[in-house]
């Protein structure tokens, strides 16, 4: 283990006791050797798909799972049936937005330590001890965790490493770090509480992953002496492969299963990621062409909701991103709730059981939606048996062009996210929404796509070139300075550097899997993190959150 991040000593003395360093070295001694399987497995695929130029389908080997109509998943926690709204993005390490979070009316809250979290030393340690006192009731503004929103923890993915601990010789899996460290502090305490270990798990590409997830899930239940099935968790179905094997990881993980759930834009980014270099699969800008109506992303949640309904499985939507003005007779405050109104609705009539909001004051509105177009605790009984999805359906993109608009505020994203990240931050807010990792994704990959297809711009025809993206994202800079609210020359230094790579991403002949893992994986970031401990030290830093 590395020492402790200034200023949290006592955190790093309560988590890393002796029993709880020897779970975490017996837990990556044991899955280390599948993990990184697994991560050669999703390589194999890619090279497969490139090389035969095949589509993704459903696959033949697994076919007597979809076709036995006789198996379910183990039924839920009463604590899980109503899943109506819980908070999204919440990065555990923001201490006053989580007490807010608990003190809250919503269903439950997306403990994140993956998507809208930087995973910096202090970040991840801070954000585990937070939970720690949640569990043990030590925020005395909360109320008690038997009675808060439930916890529901989101792990980092599996292409995330933690730098900071190594076994046997090998940096150890970012998702093993935080899974590890909180079934080991808190899950019995959950347990009694009749309050969890419920997780997320995010970006499982195929059912052979969920199959480590689960034997990982009774490996910790028989190290904690926890009854079988004690671990609930909820896959986030975040790239199209993982589509055509939803009931596979659901199968995999049926006593530990609290269902599936479908979101837009990383899902979106994987088609560049698996697909990205055919002229089939170019992506239209998303700002204009690219939402939950449109038939490849409806026919995936209508898919997921069927899927899971069979199997008796709760199905939950994505985020709802925008943010509600202050000013509640603003016009600008009607046009935001009418919108996510609307797109909210959709997936309700589509029968999901759930979603995620960011904004906190879009809670109530949002459960009293659910309750006037739904009934009861969830949608189980819509089975959406006269829905016949198709690999077409799936995979056909939708039609569309791109927009100076669209590339502009794509490059905006992109520049700003990684900004964030140098400056120790896993989301941000622009232009009246929270960005995080998910639409960073997608808007480098639709900009890295553009260039590699050579489109041009609807508005006068330009072909989009890294000479064009170069160019228009040097004359955003000062549109930059604002959003970041540069003041000192460090932050011009910060912002400058966040733009060059970008450029760098957006440019490179091969595409990179996930930007998070470049970044995670830079010295420009780990060096920015090493400075920041630096002016903690010296009693200087103060997270910006």
């Amino acid at each position: 283990m590395e020492p402790p991040p200034a200023g949290l000593q006592l955190e790093f003395q309560t988590l890393f006791t002796t029993e709880a360093l020897q779970f975490l070295s017996d837990l990556c001694t044991t899955f280390q050797p599948e993990v990184d399987r697994v991560l050669k497995l999703r390589t194999l695929r890619k090279v497969q798909l490139d090389l035969t130029g095949e589509l993704p389908g459903f696959r033949v080997d697994t076919a007597h799972i979809r076709n036995d109509p006789t198996w379910r998943v183990s039924p839920v926690p009463s604590r899980l049936q109503c899943r109506h709204v819980d908070i999204g993005d919440l990065s555990p390490c923001d201490t006053h937005r989580f007490i807010q979070g608990l003190r809250s009316k919503a269903q439950g809250i997306q403990v994140d330590y993956d998507d809208g979290n930087c995973p910096t030393y202090y970040n991840q340690i801070k954000g585990i001890y937070n939970v720690y006192q949640a569990v043990r009731n030590q925020f005395h503004a909360a109320p008690p965790i038997s009675q808060a929103p439930v916890l529901m923890l989101r792990p980092r993915a599996w292409n995330m490493v933690e730098h900071n601990m190594m076994v046997n010789g090998q940096e150890i899996p970012g998702p093993l770090f935080d899974f590890g460290l909180l079934m080991f502090h808190n899950a019995k305490l959950l347990l009694e509480n009749q309050s969890g270990p419920f997780f997320y798990l995010s970006k499982v590409e195929s059912h052979l992953e969920a199959k480590l997830w689960n034997q990982i899930f009774l490996w910790a239940e028989y190290k904690l002496d926890l009854p079988v099935g004690s671990v609930k968790a909820t896959v986030l179905i975040e790239c199209v492969l993982a589509s055509f094997e939803m009931e596979e990881i659901l199968y995999e993980l049926r006593e530990h299963s609290a269902g599936l759930n479908c979101g837009i834009w990383d899902y979106s980014a994987s088609f560049v990621n698996k697909l990205g270099h055919r002229a089939d699969f170019l992506l239209p800008d998303r700002s204009k062409y690219v939402n939950m109506e449109k038939h490849f992303l409806r026919s995936y949640m209508d898919l997921l909701v069927k899927t899971c309904h069979r199997r008796g499985a709760l199905a939950t939507g994505g985020m709802a991103a925008l943010l509600l003005p202050r000013d509640k007779q603003s016009v600008l405050y009607k046009t935001v709730m009418t919108t996510v109104t609307r797109l909210k609705l959709l997936e309700i009539q589509a029968g999901v059981d759930g979603f995620m909001v960011y904004d906190m004051d879009l809670i109530e509105p949002m459960q009293k939606l659910f309750q006037l177009h739904s009934q009861g605790k969830n949608q189980l009984q819509q089975l959406r048996d006269d829905l016949t999805v198709s690999p077409d359906d799936l995979l056909t993109m939708p039609e569309g062009g791109v927009t100076l608009y669209g590339l502009k505020y794509n490059i905006a994203v992109g520049v700003l996210f990684i900004e964030a990240w140098l400056s120790g931050r896993g989301h941000f807010f622009y232009k009246g929404q929270v960005e995080d990792s998910a639409t960073a994704e997608i808007s480098r990959s639709q900009v890295w796509q553009w260039i590699r297809h050579q489109v041009k711009l609807e508005d006068d025809g330009r072909t989009v070139t890294r000479g064009l993206v170069r160019s228009l994202a040097q004359g955003m800079q000062d549109d930059l300075r604002e959003a970041t609210r540069s003041q000192t020359q460090r932050d011009e230094k910060r912002l400058a550097t966040a733009l060059s790579i970008f450029l760098e991403v957006v440019q490179t002949s091969d595409f990179p899997e996930f930007l998070t893992t470049y970044l995670y994986l830079d010295h420009t970031f780990l060096s920015s993190q090493r400075l920041h401990e630096e002016r903690a030290d010296e009693g200087q830093y103060k997270a910006r959150l």
